[in-house]
């Protein structure tokens, strides 16, 4: 889970595809139906994907107890199997966030399925609030100016401005995207594509959405494969801190215990204290996207910030040492880019709207129960502290809330297999929270652990090929245990170590 003008999919009525970089932002995709209302699926073509698919929308009732009122159309992306004698159970990939469009993000994830692909269709579907099904999208923000971008009260404004247009929109009933109201059209679409069974993978909050879809139909799920567990009782804000301080505490004795960490950064710990107490502080930084200087005043939560999101990947993690230093004697350059990458990535961009209709309507009405704190053991981290909880708590003030069902909350014994993965040093879904749900799940689950993995483990080496033979072995007898030693073998990425201006790098005269 993450805290917080269109390209269309056309009809295949020209072989001409698009040329240049191709863009996975939310807005970048849109499978455009044949004609108003639900429309069959229909030949298409994706920027990024070489074969042809197959796109539709469903139209769905945006309040399902209103069910001739106002009506949202549910797009989805088909990548058919490539083989004649397909397997009848297709594979539903369920996006992350909250607020990650699907269809955005399909060609980079196509790749971790294409042996799964050989034999099933794949489908995609842009969950209610996200990608082009009536999309909950804030204003774009990523051009704003350092200062801005970082100051929790301007992002506290723009949030709330950001509510009070999506309340205008025709689809602007904010409380009507909750996850359990998202998996009645997920099931509305299988129907629509007349599948018996599918095989769900949900990645991040992906995972949230595919516990509630087997909770709501399991009769219709044959395999499940979660990857970075989000459970339904996790209390997203509180939990944050909790597992930000862990993995930045990992990282900090790894470097305790790394000979080159230890010999290039020795005072890793204190340059780290003297940083903290240094905070507030002007700072003047290029912008790691413009390149421009800028001026801004550096606050402790816009540093942890910076710190967490690094850490959601170890090759990325195993420059903050580096970073930090710099930092400490004044130089911002390299820890604002590190945060930046994924912020800028493909795909990334979240329908931050869709986000904080889920989080303020799922996760915040528990955030005050101190039961649930002691049993979760979300116990705040000594350095990130309640940051991210008062920031929820001041987003979610105003926020419409939907109805939530209390067996929303539990997880019952499965009756299909569930595989559930988890890296080591993820930041935000640590394997605490896969352990208690395969718990919950029972016999016919099993949890996986990659030691040095970060956020998301399904797309490394082996992996696949453990997440193939899962699904594609014939019988639920016979489908766990998974054998995924291999991953164990995955090692600390080295410490990055800055390449030092000398004498052998000077050019002769």
């Amino acid at each position: 889970m993450h805290a917080p003008g269109s390209r269309s999919i056309r009809k295949d009525n020209s072989r001409r595809q698009r040329r240049g970089a191709v863009s996975l932002s939310l807005a970048a995709l849109s499978c455009t139906a044949a004609s108003a209302g639900t429309s069959p699926a229909h030949p298409c073509r994706v920027e990024g994907i070489p074969t042809e698919l197959l796109c539709g929308a469903l139209q769905r009732p945006l309040d399902p107890s209103r069910p001739q009122g106002t009506q949202i159309d549910i797009h989805y992306l088909v990548v058919p199997a490539l083989a004649r004698n397909k397997q009848p159970e297709p594979v539903l990939m369920l996006a992350g966030g909250p607020g990650q469009s699907a269809l955005a993000v399909a060609p980079a994830v196509l790749p971790a399925l294409s042996r799964l692909n050989n034999r099933r269709d794949l489908v995609f579907i842009d969950q209610r609030g996200t990608g082009q099904s009536a999309p909950l999208q804030c204003a774009d923000d990523s051009a704003l100016p350092l200062a801005q971008a970082l100051d929790l009260q301007a992002t506290q404004q723009r949030i709330d401005q950001c509510r009070i247009d999506l309340e205008m929109l025709p689809h602007g009933n904010l409380r009507m995207y909750t996850t359990t109201l998202a998996m009645q059209d997920f099931d509305a679409v299988r129907e629509a594509l007349g599948a018996p069974r599918w095989n769900l993978i949900g990645g991040s909050y992906g995972t949230r959405a595919a516990l509630e879809y087997l909770r709501l139909f399991p009769g219709k799920v044959r395999r499940t494969v979660i990857d970075g567990v989000a459970p339904p009782d996790m209390v997203l804000p509180a939990s944050l801190s909790t597992d930000a301080q862990s993995a930045w505490d990992a990282t900090l004795r790894f470097c305790d215990t790394d000979p080159q960490c230890q010999r290039q950064f020795p005072q890793l710990r204190q340059d780290w204290r003297r940083l903290l107490q240094s905070l507030p502080q002007s700072i003047t930084v290029n912008h790691p996207l413009t390149g421009k200087p800028e001026t801004l005043t550096l606050t402790r939560d816009q540093l942890l910030r910076t710190v967490r999101v690094p850490l959601y990947a170890p090759v990325l993690s195993a420059a903050l040492p580096a970073a930090m230093h710099a930092a400490s004697e004044g130089h911002f350059e390299g820890l604002l880019g590190l945060s930046s990458v994924m912020a800028s990535s493909k795909g990334s961009k979240l329908a931050e709207g869709m986000h904080f209709s889920v989080v303020c309507a799922e996760d915040m009405p528990r955030l005050s129960d101190a039961a649930t704190a002691q049993a979760l053991q979300n116990v705040p981290g000594a350095d990130f502290g309640q940051g991210d909880a008062q920031f929820y708590q001041q987003a979610c003030k105003n926020w419409p809330r939907g109805a939530v069902p209390p067996a929303f909350y539990n997880v019952a014994a499965s009756a299909s297999p569930v595989l559930l993965l988890s890296g080591g040093a993820d930041p935000v879904t640590p394997p605490r929270h896969a352990a208690r749900v395969a718990k919950a799940l029972g016999a016919r689950a099993q949890h996986i652990v990659v030691p040095e993995a970060g956020h998301g483990v399904m797309a490394l080496g082996c992996m696949r090929e453990v997440i193939y033979r899962f699904i594609d072995t014939p019988d639920d007898s016979t489908a766990l245990p998974q054998d995924a030693s291999c991953a164990s073998k995955i090692p600390h990425p080295t410490v990055f170590v800055p390449v030092q201006a000398g004498p052998q790098n000077k050019r002769a005269p």
